[in-house]
């Protein structure tokens, strides 16, 4: 008896220790710890080389040191009229009213002065800036630039850290770049894309005929309130101000535009020094060189801007530079597009020297201009020749230039006398889509030059248009209220 209870009791234990082994066995009865259990594969698929390791690196460096030196500006302002369908600022609204708006800034001294943009903290009544260790500090505008759309602040603090300025001059099409700032107040955010073009300008930013845009456009996402922020290159070094955003919608859409950093820096230094701007003008008035221009002009590609209009008593009314001359170059650096002049020469403050090499009768010339300061109410006067030949009525005659897409038509003595001008010829009709229409010719324009000889009727016109068959001819026109262009038009054979 005594042996089949130890029996019993051995198969008891037996049993157990089946049973448990099943319960541990994986069959679902018992939960395995957190140490047993084993999620996803065993190795990555794609093994990182030392390269894209350095390249992710050198993104993650760039955010953890120049993001110290990036702050974000809270302003209660009074703001008036409306903002642009397709730039978006921080602030908008259509009538005025206080209201609170937010930007960023770069810090560029480690005494508190602060680099921005003008329309983040204009009509500003009270500045607060929050630094990278959420310190918020009350600030005050020390000058501002709308003409570049620049602005500089100081806060009360010491042992700030400084960005580092770059030279915006050797920016490229392609390089990577990161924005950093405080979008939708989103503090201290950082995205990155590519240096999408340079030189970037007619994009009707600042209401001002003397206004300088020439900004990097990049593809790097930039909302409202990144204005003020840094573009930086992969060295950590600012090279542009951001300050815009092409939209339809108000927020992001592709292309972000920032103010080159030698430009900005510039203003920065003359803002902080004199508490505005002593800028120096050429005292001209250009446009961009086509290539029907180029050919009329006997250039062999189309490059430079030509001046149509030289401000009387202006740096350039002072040395031998006219009406027609194209500007090549400017202290030697080539220049291709209008602004790429006007940013240079907004880096110079007036008294400044600069030499002007020019286009000029199939040579090229070089001259010197002594800065001047713009003087606000100036008349604006373009600089011509005299000629003190009387003139007959002349009958009402029109003669329609298929070829050209335009007709003209005789001017009398009183309308000379309204436009200002001692000759020329009225054009009354502008064909759509033609080669008039294509070069900007306008309805009301009148053409008072033709391959440099004065027009006075439209049978003067019509021989020189037929002197010129199979080539470009160049027009001098102007709008009757003193602005002058010059235009070229190829003409078919």
């Amino acid at each position: 008896m005594k042996n089949k209870n130890v029996f019993g009791v051995a198969a008891l234990i037996t049993l157990g220790i089946m049973f448990g082994a099943v319960l541990v066995s994986g069959f679902g009865f018992v939960r395995p710890g957190l140490a047993d259990i084993k999620l996803g594969a065993d190795k990555p698929p794609v093994e990182v080389n030392g390269d894209l390791n350095s390249f992710s690196q050198a993104f993650i460096e760039v955010a953890e040191k120049v993001t110290p030196s990036i702050v974000q500006i809270n302003v209660v302002s009074t703001n008036s009229g409306g903002t642009s369908d397709f730039f978006n600022f921080p602030f908008g609204g259509e009538s005025q009213r206080e209201q609170q708006g937010s930007g960023s800034g770069i810090i560029i001294r480690e005494d508190g002065y602060i680099l921005t943009n003008n329309h983040v903290i204009e009509n500003a009544k009270r500045i607060e800036v929050v630094l990278n260790d959420k310190r918020k500090i009350e600030a005050q505008i020390i000058g501002t630039d709308p003409l570049t759309d620049l602005g500089v602040i100081k806060i009360n603090a010491n042992n700030l850290q400084v960005a580092y300025l770059g030279n915006s001059d050797n920016a490229k099409v392609g390089q990577w770049v990161m924005a950093i700032g405080n979008p939708l107040s989103l503090s201290s955010t950082v995205t990155a894309g590519i240096i999408s073009a340079l030189n970037r300008g007619q994009l009707r930013l600042i209401n001002d005929s003397y206004g300088v845009e020439n900004f990097i456009q990049t593809d790097a996402a930039i909302n409202p309130g990144n204005s003020g922020g840094a573009l930086v290159n992969l060295q950590g070094e600012v090279i542009g101000v951001n300050t815009a955003i092409a939209t339809r919608t108000g927020g992001y859409m592709g292309y972000g535009f920032a103010i080159p950093i030698n430009l900005a820096a510039s203003v920065a230094k003359d803002l902080i020094s004199n508490g505005k701007v002593s800028r120096g003008y050429i005292g001209v008035q250009i446009r961009e060189v086509d290539a029907a221009l180029a050919k009329s002009l006997g250039m062999e590609t189309p490059t430079g801007v030509i001046i149509e209009k030289v401000v009387e008593g202006g740096s350039a009314a002072a040395e031998d530079i006219k009406r027609g001359d194209v500007i090549l170059k400017i202290d030697n650096l080539e220049v291709s597009q209008p602004n790429q002049l006007q940013s240079y020469v907004a880096s110079k403050v007036a008294g400044s020297k600069v030499t002007l090499t020019l286009w000029r009768e199939g040579k090229s010339i070089d001259r010197t201009v002594t800065l001047k300061p713009r003087e606000e109410d100036a008349t604006v006067k373009p600089v011509v020749n005299d000629n003190s030949e009387k003139e007959k009525e002349a009958t009402a005659e029109t003669m329609r230039f298929e070829s050209l897409g335009v007709t003209v038509k005789n001017m009398t003595s009183t309308e000379l006398k309204s436009a200002d001008v001692n000759h020329g010829v009225v054009i009354t009709e502008v064909k759509p889509y033609s080669l008039s229409f294509d070069q900007g010719l306008s309805r009301g324009w009148i053409i008072v030059k033709a391959d440099k000889k004065d027009v006075k009727s439209v049978n003067d016109f019509e021989k020189l248009v037929n002197s010129k068959k199979g080539q470009a001819l160049l027009l001098e026109v102007t709008d009757g209220k003193g602005n002058f262009r010059f235009v070229g038009l190829e003409v078919p054979n």
